[in-house]
């Protein structure tokens, strides 16, 4: 077990030291010129920390790769003395707390080179985020200003929603953190923005003036019917593809079973969002994502398709 988590982390800082060496660079720059700007203003002078950046990222993400539930056991038992040899200028744990949110937006931009490639087969979803339960929602002060109400199929929650486009490889492709209140088709748009060919969805999703907007772009978006609606033909291939909309749903159990990025804990806004994308990294870091399983017909009746449609080359 330890042996598989060293390997990890090798893996994980080889990327993240290699983006950091270029990260820094141009962000320092824009630093610099905008403290340039502030003539006559009094300017914090932050202490530089002993911990580099890429070495604060490693650390965030393997969290969710070494299955501890807290991140105090985690940084105390696994951090601070297996991996003690790897990272010899250690922080304490209160001081590491403070440096995470440094790394939010480096980690955020690191996660963009993460993503999944689209291959004209995508699936779309959300996936309810809970900071507390109900029946403390009127004493939770955390995200007071920025969680909302929302409902789902299986009641009332108070949080927010993770909107997750996916190939059917189950890379992820784009994700949107919104508000819980937020209709699961409005981010769609804007997140949908490099995605081509087909997406799949479930019955939420059933918009005409969605439909059009995507299909202007050439995004062809396609759920299943209500019972109130009017049958209309469907291709064969979309059938199947339809049939496996539930990757997506693997993806989300993923996610929050085994990356963890859902739990009461939070203590902060920050903390929140660094557990989240950091996560969604972690994620794109486990070889055995959940995919797509076709019979040799129905691969048959798929690759025709994509010949004919010339969207690309698809290899099972």
């Amino acid at each position: 077990m330890i042996e598989r988590d060293i390997a990890n982390l090798v893996a994980i800082f080889c990327d993240v030291d290699d983006f950091c060496k270029q990260f820094e660079a141009e962000w320092q720059k824009i630093l610099v010129e905008q403290g340039e700007q502030l003539i006559g203003s009094k300017r914090k002078k932050n202490r530089r920390s002993e911990l580099s950046l890429s070495e604060a990222i490693t650390i965030t993400i393997m969290f969710h790769k070494t299955g501890y539930r807290t991140f105090k056991d985690y940084y105390t038992r696994f951090v601070a003395s297996i991996l003690k040899t790897y990272f010899p200028k250690m922080l304490s744990y209160s001081r590491f707390v403070n440096l995470m949110k440094t790394c939010l937006f480096p980690l955020f931009v690191f996660s963009q080179g993460c993503l999944g490639e689209c291959i004209g087969i995508s699936f779309v979803d959300s996936t309810i985020l809970t900071v507390c339960h109900p029946r403390r929602i009127h004493s939770h002060r955390v995200f007071k200003k920025i969680a909302k109400r929302g409902k789902t199929s299986t009641g009332w929650f108070y949080g927010f929603k993770l909107h997750l486009i996916i190939n059917d490889l189950g890379k992820i492709l784009a994700y949107m953190l919104t508000p819980g209140n937020v209709d699961d088709r409005i981010p769609v748009p804007e997140l949908s923005t490099d995605i081509i060919g087909k997406l799949f969805g479930d019955k939420g999703y059933i918009s005409q003036e969605l439909f059009l907007k995507l299909y202007e772009r050439c995004l062809h978006i396609i759920t299943r019917l209500k019972r109130n609606m009017k049958n209309k033909l469907m291709s064969l291939v979309d059938k199947i593809l339809l049939r496996s909309r539930g990757i997506i749903e693997s993806v989300n159990n993923k996610l929050k079973s085994c990356c963890q990025i859902e739990h009461h804990r939070h203590r902060s806004p920050w903390n929140f969002l660094i557990y989240l994308v950091s996560g969604i990294v972690a994620y794109a870091y486990d070889p055995y994502k959940p995919s797509v399983q076709l019979t040799k017909k129905e691969k048959e009746n798929l690759t025709r398709w994509i010949d004919s449609q010339n969207i690309v080359q698809i290899s099972f």
